[in-house]
């Protein structure tokens, strides 16, 4: 995702503790009596879908419906607010949705087809710069033919459209309270999901409430949750410690999570759950720097990192080596660096070079954000230069910016080699892939590659059965590691910690990392 990126640690972490004077309920007190208390550093920096590619999915998920979604445990779009599917014979190119009867907002004002195409359509027509259109390149127009009944026609085979339209970017939301060529920007929000948000604050809190009108595939197990946001992880933690919230799922860094994997005392009635995380970082190669237009060069350093010390010495062991752009755990996931390069070593990245002709030190500029990703961006360039120049084959110039600056030099191509991160959009191998190749792509350095991007995509979106398209994926990671434009450093691990009466941790996160509020329950006996 092109702006989905604002973290504080290798990995994101969803932590669950008691809430002071609240550690046990009797069997007689009810589920919708039960409020859950959660805390983030990710704050909506939104809460308009119609401008959010960004972690105000977050919000989204839990008081907006999608035509589909990912229900926990699912890696393909089911239905939510529609039944969808392709219709035979047009090579993915109409894709048909049913709503389900009797959908109200939580205003009472019904939710029909046409509300469904005023909803994707408003954000083709606002267009904000960075936001959700980005993702609808392949639609081409939007049919209701009947009240119930909306019909998307795409401009080419995209067997990722219902991915898309799964996305929290895609909610629905009532003609009459948005704009159609505006954003909201009163402060409220209305859904048809399977909480209300009472009331906002921003930078500070959000207060959910249950949606009496829900009708949706959400189990509901708890009777609400209020959102806290933090700026730091520091008084995150502290809050989490003292009991004074229930959970937070979003932005402690990695030493803070050996902390809390630690015998210390007051971590005693926490529980930790780890599993692994589709977020990614790499390295990005713009090939119109002289530094770095040799293959060569790009070879060399890819020889050389070592993935291993990376995660162990910077991220303790909470992120693991990446050697494919697609993650592991996304269908299509392979390990090419590792089976072209095997294990670092500076003598075969010597050879490179001198193959080449290049015989002195390569002089590179790195480039990072310094307020994106995290503290440990730093010492991750730090170690990577360091790994680079003890070979004596490169001696490497490291450049912090924030992040502002960072984003328009980069989209520039003033950068030949810079750090990025990304979170999917959707779990499907398209979205490792096709976001970061042809003339325009995401990260500003046009990477040209026909063959993936005149024919195995196009090939592979012919295709519904997702399953089916492992082939064309693999030959796709075998020329980008051929290329070396993109190099793949490591992907995030996620952690559930949770004390001994919360339940739901894991089965809270959805297939987009995005926080199912309503899987959290507190027990009510032991």
């Amino acid at each position: 995702m092109f702006n989905r990126t604002s973290l504080q640690a290798a990995a994101a972490l969803a932590s669950i503790s008691l809430l002071s004077g609240c550690s046990v309920f009797s069997d007689s007190e009810s589920v919708a009596d039960q409020r859950i208390v959660v805390g983030t550093t990710s704050s909506p920096s939104t809460l308009d879908p119609a401008a959010a590619w960004d972690n105000s999915w977050e919000l989204f998920r839990n008081v907006f419906q999608t035509l589909v979604a990912f229900p926990t445990g699912s890696t393909t779009p089911q239905p939510d607010a529609a039944d969808c599917a392709f219709k035979q014979g047009s090579s993915s190119r109409v894709y048909e949705c049913r709503v389900h009867d009797g959908l109200t907002f939580s205003n009472g004002h019904k939710l029909d087809a046409e509300a469904v195409k005023y909803s994707i359509e408003r954000i083709r027509t606002i267009d904000v710069e960075g936001g959700p259109n980005g993702m609808l390149g392949s639609l081409d127009r939007i049919d209701v033919t009947d009240p119930q009944t909306v019909v998307f026609r795409l401009n080419k085979p995209d067997a990722t459209f219902p991915f898309i339209l799964a996305t929290p970017a895609m909610s629905l939301v009532d003609p009459a309270e948005y704009p159609a060529d505006k954003l909201r920007e009163d402060g409220k929000l209305i859904g048809s999901g399977p909480y209300v948000l009472d009331s906002y604050s921003e930078g500070d809190k959000a207060e959910l409430s249950r949606n009496a009108g829900y009708k949706g595939f959400a189990d509901r197990k708890n009777g609400g949750v209020t959102i806290r946001y933090f700026k730091e992880s520091e008084p995150m933690v502290a809050a989490l410690k003292a009991k004074e919230i229930d959970a937070t799922y979003r932005g402690l860094t990695a030493e803070e999570v050996v902390d809390l994997q630690s015998d210390k005392p007051e971590n005693q009635h926490l529980q930790l759950i780890e599993s692994t995380g589709a977020d990614i970082r790499y390295l990005v190669f713009n090939a119109k720097d002289p530094s770095v237009a040799e293959p060569a060069v790009r070879r060399a350093v890819a020889q050389l990192v070592n993935r291993d010390e990376l995660v162990n010495k910077v991220y303790q062991g909470t992120a693991e080596p990446l050697y494919s752009m697609v993650p592991k755990g996304i269908a299509g996931h392979t390990t090419k660096f590792y089976d072209r390069f095997g294990a670092p070593d500076a003598a075969k990245a010597k050879r490179i070079l001198r193959e080449a002709g290049i015989t002195e030190p390569v002089k590179l500029d790195f480039w990072y954000t310094t307020d994106r990703y995290g503290s440990a961006t730093a010492p991750e360039f730090a170690e990577l230069k360091r790994q680079l120049e003890a070979s004596g084959l490169f001696e490497i110039t490291l450049h912090g910016k924030p992040w502002k600056e960072f984003q328009a030099a980069y989209q520039k191509g003033q950068y030949p080699v810079f750090g990025r991160g990304w979170f999917p959009d959707f779990p499907d191998a398209d979205n490792f892939i096709a976001p970061f190749v042809g003339k325009e792509n995401v990260l500003g350095t046009p990477y040209v590659s026909p063959r993936i991007t005149g024919e195995l995509i196009p090939k592979s979106r012919r295709e519904s059965d997702r399953a089916a398209v492992t082939d064309e994926f693999t030959e796709a990671q075998e020329i980008m590691v051929q290329d070396v434009r993109l190099l793949p450093l490591w992907q995030g691990k996620l952690y559930i910690a949770a004390s001994e009466d919360i339940g739901g941790g894991e089965r809270a996160l959805d297939p987009q990392t995005v926080m199912q509020m309503w899987e959290l329950s507190r027990r009510t006996s032991w």
